[in-house]
């Protein structure tokens, strides 16, 4: 769907993006994650045409987006962190602009617009002003003009910075569900969103690509030790001896709580068997399990380790300012 070769981006002297390389699949949800700096926003900017590459290239479904733009365009819907809002229209008048902006014919501009309200829950403020619209509302309309032209793809750079708990679940909500019909590549700051809404995530550091699987594997390949935490009716030497023959097991630490209780933390080299062979061995033994805790390493461990030493000296991209009154909270 989106080929992405040897992209480089350059200010000057500063390298943003550097032999930058991937591909998206048609028909998954995408999260792109690195530290402030890291290249995500450039990136994008490059990949929607908004920007122009030093170097690679971008194609759309087979359209290059520097030598096919309008082919290439017709394809992508675009949220930038900074929504591009006119504050004195309506959400109506404002997707009104934006489709007629994108070449859609009037007679079906309407029906276009009446959908892309229905799917993002706008409608009951269509004619309100955009400046008197909540945060999460506003959020909603630019999510709506991403919409409009039913593009294959959807591009949303950091479509929940600055919601609150409630707004940010209704956006996760419709990420999802826009993911049924569209390709989604999400860019975000909050790892636990990207975990619960990505069938598969992409790493840039210092705008190199660092990583690109599905969470479940990353967790797999970044799991080469892990932890599993007990309590357990036995005591410290029944636990040492009851666990002594079993394989996959580094190392053992007991710390006794009376003469028939213990907390054990077992360091494994992550087999997802171990579990399973720790149940049995005390269950033949006789004694009970009453915790047991397996401790992977999170997307978190892992975002860390591979763009470590970045975040503290990157600059920080620009944020996203909310002026106007908000009423109306979705």
């Amino acid at each position: 769907m989106i080929e992405v070769s040897h992209l480089t981006k350059r200010y000057g002297g500063h390298t943003a993006v550097s032999n930058l390389s991937f591909t998206i699949e048609k028909g998954q949800i995408y999260g792109f994650l690195g530290p402030n700096g890291a290249g995500k926003s450039t990136t994008m900017n490059i990949m929607t045409g908004c920007l122009a590459a030093s170097e690679g290239e971008v194609r759309i479904d087979g359209h290059d987006i520097f030598e096919e733009p309008q082919q290439a365009k017709r394809l992508i819907g675009y949220l930038p962190e900074q929504p591009p809002l006119y504050l004195d229209r309506t959400p109506r008048e404002y997707l009104t602009f934006v489709g007629r902006a994108k070449g859609i014919k009037d007679k079906a501009l309407p029906e276009q617009i009446g959908r892309v309200m229905e799917v993002t829950q706008i409608i009951d403020v269509a004619d309100r002003l955009i400046k008197h619209l909540s945060k999460g509302y506003r959020q909603r309309v630019g999510i709506a003009q991403a919409l409009l032209g039913d593009p294959e793809v959807v591009i949303l750079d950091e479509p929940t910075v600055g919601l609150d708990p409630k707004q940010i679940i209704e956006i996760r909500s419709l990420i999802q569900s826009l993911g049924q019909k569209h390709t989604v590549i999400l860019s975000s700051h909050i790892l636990s969103e990207v975990q619960a809404v990505c069938q598969t995530i992409l790493i840039i550091s210092k705008g190199h690509l660092v990583a690109c699987d599905t969470p479940e594997n990353l967790e797999r390949l970044f799991s080469g030790s892990a932890a599993v935490d007990l309590t357990v009716e036995a005591g410290e030497a029944q636990t040492r001896e009851i666990l002594a023959p079993l394989d996959h097991i580094r190392s053992v630490d007991v710390r006794p709580e009376g003469t028939d209780r213990c907390q054990v933390t077992l360091e494994t080299d992550g087999d997802e068997e171990v579990c399973r062979a720790v149940f049995f061995a005390f269950s033949r033994a006789g004694r009970a399990i009453l915790r047991m805790t397996d401790a992977k390493a999170s997307l978190e461990d892992i975002f860390i380790e591979l763009t470590s030493g970045e975040a503290a000296d990157a600059p920080a991209e620009a944020g996203s300012e909310d002026d106007g009154e908000e009423v109306d909270e979705p």
